[in-house]
């Protein structure tokens, strides 16, 4: 913040720094450092290891390591027996249009002790080491991607809470290419709240949610895709509805979308450009978004409007430079602009 002084600031927060080693021996990658973790069932960032073997169709992966201190901080944790998360994925690629998938996590996270005043039996107030349980993450889960040329396209996966031991969230997607230029989508969500094993949470009776989603798009070959999707969400004992549609071409997308029903009403459009120019040396961006939204339909409206512009500057392969801007208001954030920069350099390329 360069314009006033804030309290903490500045705070940097170290969200990569590792090693990486590819195609060691032929099959293996390994990561070592603080990285991301990308699996079906979890993500976020780890201190610690991962390791992938890959033959012949086969992939196994398995990772290990601590939980980042608040605020992305450059430190390890100190208590590494109760704040660790370890896992593994299974792969196989039997063919080209068929990929089967197993996940396990398991995330363990210990909540910092503190002072609190409590009564003693005697109605006196003390000073009592609060000292919580580990809260822990663990899934399994299983998915499934498969597609046939010219026909269709389906992906699935099935999360089951090994702690709660019941179903933690059904998903399937999918497109149907009715022609050439039509295709008709579907999605289908079932999903129970993730809830910490041992938080306070747990003792509410949560209900599940259902969502369902149909769409259509169509293609005129060197113009526009237009597409429009119609979603409908069941809770326990509400419901709720989203109209989406919009159009995407080769300079960029606009889109508007209507919500109704328990989850708030809202109404939004964006509009995004983007075009590369002098062989991908520089690459201007802007785009606008519009949103007016309300809680229920008795209640007061709030509106929200912001911009971004940038461009990407790539002098060499290895090289870019990204500045951007950005400008939010709403009743919250009064005129809030921030402008990012960054510089990429890429150890090795594929153009």
């Amino acid at each position: 913040n360069i314009g006033k002084a804030l309290d903490q600031d500045v705070r940097f927060r170290f969200y990569n720094l590792y090693l990486e080693g590819r195609e060691l021996l032929g099959f293996a990658t390994i990561k070592l450092g603080r990285q991301p973790l990308f699996i079906p069932v979890a993500g976020g960032l780890f201190d610690g290891v991962n390791l992938k073997f890959n033959y012949a169709g086969f992939s196994l992966q398995g990772f290990y390591g601590g939980n980042v201190p608040a605020y992305q901080k450059l430190e390890l944790t100190s208590d590494w027996a109760n704040n660790y998360v370890m896992g593994g994925r299974f792969e196989v690629n039997p063919f080209d249009f068929l990929r089967l998938g197993v996940n396990y996590i398991d995330k363990n996270y210990k909540a910092e002790d503190y002072n609190s005043l409590r009564l003693n039996s005697d109605l006196d107030p003390i000073t009592v080491l609060i000292q919580s349980k580990s809260n822990q993450y663990k899934y399994v889960s299983g998915d499934i991607w498969l597609e046939v040329p010219e026909l269709f396209e389906i992906s699935s996966r099935y999360e089951y809470d090994l702690n709660i031991q019941t179903t933690s969230r059904i998903e399937v997607d999918g497109r149907i290419k009715f022609t050439d230029n039509i295709g008709l989508n579907g999605y289908y969500n079932y999903r129970e709240p993730q809830i910490r094993y041992n938080s306070i949470f747990s003792v509410f009776n949560f209900g599940n949610s259902q969502e369902i989603e149909g769409g259509v798009d169509y293609r005129i070959p060197k113009v526009a895709t237009f597409f429009g999707k119609y979603g409908y969400v069941k809770y326990k004992d509400e419901n709720s509805s989203r109209i989406t549609v919009g159009a995407t071409t080769e300079y960029g997308s606009i889109s508007y979308r209507k919500n109704l029903g328990y989850s708030g009403e809202l109404d939004g459009v964006s509009l995004y450009t983007a075009r590369t120019f002098l062989d991908g040396f520089l690459t201007p961006s802007i785009g606008v978004s519009y949103t007016t939204y309300k809680l229920s339909k008795d209640s007061d409206s709030n509106n929200i409007i912001s911009f971004l512009g940038g461009l990407n500057v790539r002098p060499w392969s290895k090289w870019s430079f990204d500045l951007q801007g950005q400008y939010f208001n709403n009743k919250i954030y009064k005129n809030d602009f921030r402008v990012l920069f960054k510089v990429n350099h890429l150890f090795n390329t594929n153009f």
